[in-house]
């Protein structure tokens, strides 16, 4: 089976005409028209600017080279060049990678891309990259995603008092449901396309989503409160072949990475952008947007993690490394 997904993406590849090797293929999940692949394709008519055309990207998308396995598998043989999906995949080859998104734990998103730059997070993707071949490109939170999270209720959520004893809807993942537990909301597992229905049948009275994805999923017609807590951030890594980019001449490479941080920033306007505008709409037909004081949710969550810590639940230094990012 793995060979077959490896021959198909070779078939796929050869089909459209790659041959130079100077032709990087990029796979990713999602849609040309999503907000993301907008983000991928202004990453690659960059780096055709930037590197005078001697390197093009080719992008695949809508899982067009396989799901996540298949992809990474392909990387690691050189099929594909780069993958651009969450960090959190490579935990395959680190598990500490695992680590880099956890509930309240970051003040705001400036802590978050401090720690994503410490020591202990680059020793994690070294890690990685030593066993797999594979690495990240630039910043690894310079491409947003989400572009930041929200909780869709049924009833007001203005603050982490609003959290106790309220029905949420969460993913079948022990660290979010142990950590929604412990902020007092009662946790009920269910697959994200039940969601819409089941608040309003009152099963669950709220889900935390990506507000990018509240308006595609119409959850805003049966839950109208929408708070933003930056539960987490997000970054869509632009995972790569470690050899492929170290074969290239040295301004190739400077071209790809100014290319790379050129469709960052891009996304980081694109995304809040989009943002705006559904929030807009959704408010208009009749939702209420608040952003809520993230203080409270952070410091009920340090007695979590310092218990996770205490039984070696938690990544070596991990806890110092958050304490050192959150001051300049």
């Amino acid at each position: 089976m793995k060979l077959f997904r490896t021959l198909s993406a070779v078939a796929l590849i050869l089909a459209a005409g790659s041959a130079s090797a100077e032709t990087w293929r990029m796979a990713t999940k999602m849609p040309v028209d999503s907000p993301e692949g907008q983000v991928f394709a202004k990453f690659a008519e960059l780096t055709d600017e930037y590197t005078d055309g001697k390197l093009t990207i080719q992008v695949f998308p809508n899982e067009q080279l396989g799901k996540e396995d298949a992809v990474l598998e392909q990387m690691q043989a050189g099929v594909v060049n780069i993958y651009a999906e969450g960090f959190g995949y490579m935990r395959k080859w680190a598990p500490e990678l695992s680590w880099i998104s956890p509930a309240f734990v970051f003040d705001d998103y400036a802590h978050w891309q401090r720690f994503m730059g410490s020591d202990l997070v680059k020793g994690w993707f070294e890690k990685a990259a030593e066993v797999s071949g594979v690495g990240p490109l630039g910043d690894p939170t310079a491409v947003l995603r989400g572009p930041f999270r929200v909780m869709v209720s049924n009833k007001p959520v203005n603050s982490l008092e609003d959290v106790q004893g309220l029905k949420l809807r969460m993913h079948p993942d022990k660290l979010a449901i142990a950590s929604w537990s412990h902020l007092g909301a009662e946790v009920i597992t269910l697959p994200w396309t039940e969601v819409y229905q089941s608040i309003q049948k009152n099963i669950v009275q709220a889900v935390n989503s990506p507000i990018a994805l509240v308006e595609s999923m119409r959850f805003n017609e049966v839950a109208p409160y929408i708070s933003r807590h930056d539960e987490y951030w997000q970054s869509i890594g632009f995972m790569m072949n470690l050899k492929a980019y170290d074969a290239l001449d040295e301004d190739v490479k400077a071209g790809l990475l100014k290319a790379y941080n050129e469709a960052g920033e891009f996304s980081q306007d694109l995304m809040f952008k989009v943002a705006d505008e559904s929030i807009k709409r959704m408010t208009d037909e009749g939702a209420t947007y608040v952003e809520l004081d993230t203080a409270p949710f952070v410091e009920a969550m340090k007695p979590f993690y310092d218990e996770m810590a205490a039984s070696g639940e938690l990544p070596e230094g991990y806890m110092e490394a958050v304490e050192a990012a959150r001051t300049e």
